[in-house]
């Protein structure tokens, strides 16, 4: 599928962006006397690994449903960025660990050179992040909005190190800890932003209800079937990016069973056609004589 093709080279440029930025600012921040740099260094290659994981949940999603996953592999992705996340969360107690360490350990100012550094980092990453969180968002895919987030962390945290030793630099003697402290604040930054990526995929994983504009395209569309006289349950959980539907559907309690198939079969067809990133649609059907007839456009 195409949307999974775009995802995965998403991916590619994501893990050949944080190798590149992971040697450039653990180089920058060893000679230019900086732990923020550094720390972000270590973030950046925490990204390399996270983006692997990414890359490994898409190529394993994209599997065709077989006999003991009919609705396919796709829950694989939640699951993917649940270890994401904990690779956020490890990176973000070895910042501040290691913070900590240096603070209590004199140092030299970091060199000026480095917020140049830093400048261009940030630039780069939330462009980054622009770019991988608009695929994500035209894909679907969890594991892809999650691999965007540590994007903005970076970016976030490249921010607050310039903060950091831009205070060391502008008071000098006895301010030579800012770019630690600012290594520091930047891992409470880098924790909330896991909690930001792990909520929407615990709903996911858990089928919690959250799409209520597609219901309410999936209730549009099917009162255009003809038969269809409205829509009663809809349930629809996701995997991967893939949606699954089950859909009650009323119709007239006096037609015969074989055109109520066929009217189910007809308003399936009409959901795939009408709208995308749909996987299975069940259809149940519900004669209108015994059901009170809802607006479709509840």
């Amino acid at each position: 599928m195409r949307q999974e093709q775009t995802a995965i080279k998403t991916v590619y440029l994501s893990i050949l962006s944080n190798t590149a930025l992971a040697l450039i600012k653990g180089l920058a921040g060893f000679f230019g006397n900086s732990y923020a740099l550094i720390a972000d260094a270590i973030e950046s290659t925490t990204d390399i690994f996270s983006s692997l994981l990414v890359l490994f949940g898409l190529k394993y999603a994209k599997r065709p449903a077989d006999e003991n996953h009919p609705y396919g592999h796709g829950k694989i992705e939640p699951l993917i960025t649940f270890m994401v996340v904990a690779f956020l969360v490890v990176s973000a107690g070895v910042i501040a660990y290691e913070s900590i360490q240096n603070i209590r350990t004199p140092h030299k100012i970091p060199e000026a050179w480095t917020l140049l550094v830093l400048g261009a980092i940030i630039v780069w990453k939330e462009y980054s992040y622009r770019v991988v969180i608009k695929k994500s968002r035209e894909t679907h895919s969890s594991s892809l909005k999650a691999d965007a987030w540590h994007h903005r962390s970076d970016a976030i945290t490249s921010v607050v190190a310039f903060v950091g030793i831009s205070i060391a630099l502008i008071f000098g003697e006895g301010f030579e800890t800012a770019d630690d402290w600012a290594a520091l604040i930047a891992s409470g930054f880098i924790v909330y932003n896991s909690y930001l990526i792990f909520r929407p995929a615990l709903g996911e994983l858990m089928d919690e209800q959250l799409y209520d504009d597609l219901l309410k395209t999936i209730r549009k569309e099917s009162v255009k079937v003809k038969g269809v006289l409205g829509t009663e349950k809809c349930f629809i959980r996701k995997a991967g990016m893939r949606y699954h539907i089950d859909l009650h559907a009323i119709v007239d309690g006096q037609i015969t069973v074989t055109e109520g198939h066929d009217i189910s079969h007809e308003l399936k067809d009409h959901l795939l056609d009408k709208i995308p990133n749909l996987g299975e649609v069940i259809i149940h059907i519900e004669p209108d004589d015994e059901l009170e007839r809802i607006n479709p456009a509840q």
